[in-house]
């Protein structure tokens, strides 16, 4: 996820009032029956935002069990996981299969030990897998950018430990194999009695699936799509495109789906996945305008990213911002600047 605030168009109406009042009240829902042998249960990401990931239970025709997103766990004790499936009365022991949606820790976190602990075979995008079998090089080939940025010196220690050598995205995923299925765009989940197909949504990470269940009208879209947050991009390993564009692409690949309920990975449950992605692409847009005003206001002086950077309206400016959140931004900027064909006016600092 991301903690950049919303865009000013309004958040669509929940479809779960409990999960939406839970969100108010800053407390965790409750375990919920989404459809007949579907549920959501949430599992506390500590120190994410919001501090919940919305994990899916979904049972097969042999009375076995596939997880979403089991969330993360810090331990490996799985103590909100193993409650939330006791209360559905079921527990670990029928937990055949974990679907990720994308690498990051309050995702995939629990899967190696929900494997450990069941059995369960572990399934996600081979992109991701790769992403975590690379994360020292790609650590390292990021601190080769970030020295190109034109940091203040004061700020860089900082970014290196959030998005270089210092950053370890795989810190939760256990040891490898970190899959034991690899999934690509239009394969359909193992689960007997169900078609749950995955879709390629490539942006916030270079692996990021959503799993559509169009028998039970369901879209689980991970963090490509949220009620409220505006996902980051670029946030898991270092891809051959433009992850900018690469979302762009995947938010219009929802077109087919806006009579489904959306199930996402944070926040509450809602409808009309077309009208939500639509503006997503116009912050994207509207972003986009705002790198090239920059760029132009600059023509001339051999801006570097971070001077471009600080001409850009995030919220609370570049001035604002340290680590993990001043990365992104600069990324981001980035990935507009390439997009718009102009890579070539920010210097390497």
């Amino acid at each position: 996820m991301t903690t950049v605030p919303p865009p000013a168009a309004p958040a669509p109406e929940p479809t779960s009032p409990v999960q939406a009042a839970a969100l108010r009240a800053g407390e965790l829902p409750p375990v919920e029956e989404v459809r007949p042998g579907v549920w959501t249960l949430a599992v506390p990401f500590h120190g994410g935002v919001p501090a919940a990931t919305l994990a899916y239970v979904v049972e097969d025709a042999a009375g076995d069990l596939t997880v979403i997103d089991p969330g993360w766990s810090g331990d490996g004790s799985l103590t909100e996981l193993r409650a939330g499936l006791r209360s559905i009365g079921r527990s670990l022991d029928h937990v055949a299969l974990v679907a990720v949606t994308h690498l990051h820790a309050d995702h995939l976190g629990a899967a190696a030990a929900v494997r450990a602990a069941s059995g369960a075979r572990v399934a996600m995008h081979a992109a991701e897998v790769h992403a975590l079998e690379h994360e020292r090089a790609d650590a390292a080939a990021n601190d080769a950018d970030i020295a190109t940025w034109g940091l203040p010196e004061d700020l860089r220690a900082g970014v290196v430990a959030a998005w270089g050598t210092g950053r370890r995205i795989g810190r939760s995923a256990g040891e490898p194999p970190y899959a034991d299925l690899l999934l690509g765009d239009g394969d359909v989940l193992p689960v007997p009695g169900r078609t749950i197909t995955a879709l390629g949504t490539p942006g916030h990470t270079g692996g990021h699936l959503c799993f559509v269940d169009e028998a039970d009208g369901l879209l689980f879209t991970g963090d490509h799509v949220l009620p409220r947050i505006n996902p980051g991009i670029g946030l898991g390993g270092r891809t051959a495109t433009n992850p900018l564009a690469d979302y762009l692409a995947s938010l219009r690949r929802l077109d087919p789906y806006a009579d489904l309920e959306v199930c996402p990975g944070h926040e509450y449950r809602f409808r009309d996945v077309v009208t939500r992605a639509r503006t997503l692409v116009q912050h994207r847009e509207e972003r986009t305008r705002h790198v090239a005003a920059a760029l132009d206001a600059l023509a001339g002086t051999d801006p570097t990213l971070y001077e471009v950077a600080s001409r850009v309206p995030f919220s609370g400016g570049i001035g604002s911002m340290t680590g993990f959140l001043l990365a992104s931004a600069l990324t981001q900027t980035r990935f507009h600047a390439d997009l718009l064909g102009r890579g070539d006016e920010v210097r390497p600092a």
